[in-house]
């Protein structure tokens, strides 16, 4: 979680902000800014689990031993049902915890890393990957606009390009604040909190 800079305005109404999360099979990496599209504030990033620990197999639902592809559907079902009760029970609880601290969050953007129709793959195991990123976003997707919040989708080869176009900036000057957020937290500051506070960025505008 973000260092305490977030609770320095702690009881005061705050500014519309946006949540990004940077989409992975089992979890995100979540970042929340506020402030404007030209002078955005970190004010959060955390880990979100999407899984049970308890049960291994829901963080890769389409996953058999092996590496190989899941083709137990009952298994699959049963691993995506409790996904879904996860993914509900952790949006529901990030949002409560930003609503405590007068934050209100309309948009969010997510970042995946491809969006491609897993019936066109023919290699089974990155089938296996492609089901576990299409269910993992629509699940994360449909909690969010459940609390009306609009969210939108980002593709990480893009997410600085695309960005950029939507906040008609160049990429190199979202590179350097996405950079500086780093010294703000004590949390790991890596690859996908980065690209995670591209995609809230991008909401805030």
């Amino acid at each position: 979680m973000a260092s305490d800079s977030s609770g320095d305005i702690s009881n005061e109404m705050k500014p519309h902000a946006a949540l990004g999360c940077r989409v992975k099979s089992g979890w995100a990496a979540a970042v929340l800014l506020n402030g404007s599209a030209r002078s955005p504030r970190l004010c959060d990033d955390q880990r979100i689990d999407f899984s049970d620990p308890q049960l291994p197999g829901t963080r890769q639902p389409y996953h058999a031993a092996m590496e190989r592809l899941e083709t137990d559907t009952k298994k699959i079902s049963r691993r995506v049902e409790v996904v879904r009760h996860v993914t509900e029970k952790s949006i529901a609880k990030l949002l409560a915890g930003y609503r405590q601290q007068n934050f209100t969050i309309k948009r969010a953007a997510l970042v995946v890393g491809s969006q491609i129709d897993p019936a066109s793959v023919a290699n089974p195991h990155i089938r296996a990957h492609a089901f576990e990123g299409r269910l993992f976003r629509s699940v994360i997707e449909k909690s969010l606009q459940t609390h009306r919040i609009r969210t939108g989708v980002l593709i990480e080869r893009d997410a600085y390009r695309d960005a950029a176009v939507i906040l008609t900036q160049s990429n190199e000057p979202l590179r350097r604040p996405i950079q500086s957020f780093g010294r703000d937290t004590e949390a790991p500051w890596r690859a996908e909190q980065k690209v995670a506070g591209v995609a809230a960025w991008s909401a805030l505008s």
